[in-house]
């Protein structure tokens, strides 16, 4: 028996879909190995993929070895599983470059050096490639009835689609191919489980029947359920469209922001299946934040989790310091880096000044009327007298003059009027 009840780890982390049953008792026995594939059309993965990610961290933690696979051969044809149209096919060198990306941030999770259950990252590409049109229909085409692949959802959804466009021979032979890829796991490397999202449910299936009608064997499904905002939105997308695991897509404090901003719904879902917290640590937060629902504790812990086991404790440190920039009376705009204040300046106003007109000095009223940042001199000069206009969180008066050398990073001004209404100026 392992340490861990894996199944019921995912049980009471509402991570549980379906599986095949006899599922836990066969978990329970001795040390399984089992997969997840992820489409490397992409050269990051996103926050949608982390719940299979941290699948295969608890599957690791509850004493078994999870296997990753990336799938070369599979993203050369396309999943038709939750699609409506045909998606473009890369190129092998563009697939290549996307799982060494990809290997990357799985290295992040999952532990690679802790013996017989070290993970480990494997791709179809390696055992397709040789394998040449003829023998796979011989082989294994001939192996599933087209009416068994016909009656997947994943099939009958484009088949009988509103666009009437149907599917291509290509992606129709998708779940034949996934399902190779569990024979051969299973054959090779002693592979018994295959887990994925619950819309790969057919997909899956369609491997442990492969098993079955070639070599006799048994093999086992386990499925999650798929992430629904509770507002009914996607999960793992903002108005500025995906959020990547990649800091050069998504950065370290939009990514930090993508989890502090989850409603306090969502959040009691999120903590349980993002983070590796107990039971007892979650339910401890989920008290305080009945008791302080404005300090937001599920929230804070979720997003300090995450964004560190992504990125890093200084990324995640400097996300929530410009986090508190907005809010805080004496923040320092300064501290932050270029790339950093512009994200947090994200969705501002914005102007522009000449940077020529502060070398001797701008009238502050004519500072903030030449940037649109106010209508008139008059509607300047009162907002000045009330004293409610700061520049870089100063406080500033009517006499007040601009120079260079209030220039955040030589060249960003931000301005603000009462406590919420920022505007930020470019000066060139």
């Amino acid at each position: 028996m392992m340490n861990k009840n894996f199944v019921e780890e995912l049980s009471w982390r509402g991570m549980l879909h379906n599986s095949i049953p006899e599922t836990e008792s066969h978990l329970n026995e001795t040390m399984r190995k089992a997969y997840i594939g992820f489409d490397p059309t992409a050269s990051s993965l996103g926050v949608g993929n982390l719940v299979q990610i941290m699948t295969l961290l608890h599957f690791q933690q509850c004493g078994h070895k999870p296997i990753a696979l990336i799938g070369g051969a599979t993203g050369m044809v396309g999943d038709p599983s939750g699609k409506s149209a045909e998606r473009n096919l890369l190129g092998e060198d563009e697939l290549r470059f996307n799982q060494a990306c990809q290997q990357k941030q799985l290295e992040k999770f999952l532990d690679f050096n802790c013996g017989a259950n070290s993970a480990e990252i494997v791709n179809n590409y390696t055992w397709f490639k040789e394998m040449g049109f003829l023998q796979f229909i011989r082989d294994i085409g001939k192996r599933l009835t087209v009416n068994y692949m016909m009656a997947k959802d994943s099939v009958k959804n484009r088949i009988s689609g509103d666009d009437r466009e149907g599917m291509s021979f290509t992606e129709f032979t998708y779940q034949l191919i996934q399902g190779y890829d569990f024979y051969y796991l299973w054959k090779y490397k002693g592979v018994t489980l295959q887990m994925g999202g619950s819309d790969q449910w057919g997909n899956i299936t369609t491997g442990t029947e492969l098993i079955r009608r070639i070599d006799g064997g048994n093999a086992f499904a386990l499925t999650t359920p798929l992430i629904k905002k509770a507002d009914g939105t996607k999960f793992g997308k903002t108005e500025g469209g995906n959020v990547w695991l990649d800091s050069n897509r998504t950065s370290p404090y939009k990514f930090y922001q993508f989890w502090l901003n989850a409603s306090d719904e969502d959040v009691k879902n999120y903590i349980r299946i993002f983070t590796l917290k107990t039971q007892e640590e979650i339910l401890a937060l989920e008290a305080e934040q009945l008791t302080d629902p404005g300090s937001r504790p599920l929230q804070k812990a979720l997003a300090l989790d995450i964004t560190t086991r992504v990125h890093s404790e200084q990324d995640t440190a400097q996300a929530i310091q410009a986090s508190q920039v907005l809010f805080a009376k004496d923040a320092e705009f300064r501290s932050l880096s270029k790339e950093l204040l512009l994200d947090v300046m994200e969705g501002v106003p914005t102007g522009n000044l000449s940077k020529t007109a502060l070398e001797n000095g701008l009238d502050l009223v004519d500072a903030l009327v030449d940037s649109a940042f106010l209508q008139s001199k008059g509607e300047a000069r009162r907002a000045l007298q009330e004293n409610s206009i700061s520049v870089n969180k100063e406080k500033m008066g009517v006499e007040s003059k601009l120079t260079d050398s209030n220039l955040i990073h030589g060249e960003f001004l931000v301005l603000q009027r009462g406590k919420k209404n920022y505007f930020l100026v470019r000066c060139q």
